[in-house]
């Protein structure tokens, strides 16, 4: 085959894969905007008849999602700076000071910031160590920079693992006030078990904060994945 047909079908499978990803998701947010049992009808509608807010209106006005959704953000956002803060730390600690850390950074993220700030150069902190830079001084000023892609990367991991945590916050929040969304969810829908559009409203608040933030921060998470596959 042609180098030129090679390119057209590969082109033609990466876009029937993207569609198969995406339809999904499209429908999702189809039916979030559908009224009340459109969803049911067989065969299932691909957009909404008539699309209609109702679901988000209720989600928002009689089931207090709006403070489920800011539990998770909260949660999710300090969890991500801790871990960031630590696992950037203790990372650079086992790269370049060969110092103990303690185990309250993760695994994977220590070793992850490790193989990324081993290709700092060395005689740049010397030099920065002989102008009477300090250690801090050094890591702010010029280690969190170079570790930029890779925190971010590193970021959106922690980010999308505590948004999707279940298990965790169902066994220590006793407090229905402080649910996360999972569990606002995981609730809701026994109670609304027939009502798809309902809870597909949910799903999409779900999905669209973590799709937000990995749009947003795709040319870093990118660059991190690409050269710390690179460097390790």
């Amino acid at each position: 085959m042609s180098a030129p047909g090679s390119r057209v079908l590969l082109h033609t499978l990466l876009l029937g894969a993207a569609a198969i990803t995406l339809f999904p998701l499209l429908w999702m947010l189809s039916v979030s905007f559908m009224a009340g049992g459109e969803a049911s009808a067989f065969p299932p509608p691909l957009l909404p008849g008539h699309g209609t807010l109702a679901n988000y209106r209720q989600l928002f006005g009689q089931q207090n999602i709006g403070r489920y959704l800011t539990n998770s953000l909260s949660l999710a956002a300090m969890t991500t700076l801790l871990s960031l803060l630590l696992n950037s730390l203790a990372g650079y600690a086992f790269a370049k000071l060969r110092v103990v850390i303690p185990a309250m950074a993760g695994i994977f993220g220590v070793f992850l910031v490790r193989q990324y700030a081993l290709a700092i150069p060395d005689e740049l902190l010397e030099a920065a160590r002989i102008d009477g830079a300090g250690e801090m001084r050094i890591f702010q000023s010029i280690v969190l920079p170079a570790l930029r892609p890779i925190l971010v990367t590193l970021g959106v991991f922690t980010f999308l693992g505590s948004w999707n945590d279940f298990m965790w916050p169902l066994i220590v929040l006793t407090d229905q006030g402080l649910y996360t969304l999972p569990i606002a969810l995981a609730t809701l829908s026994r109670e609304h078990v027939q009502d798809n559009e309902l809870m597909m409203a949910g799903a999409v608040l779900t999905v669209l904060p973590v799709l937000a933030l990995f749009l947003s921060l795709q040319r870093y998470y990118i660059r991190g994945i690409l050269m710390g596959s690179v460097k390790g």
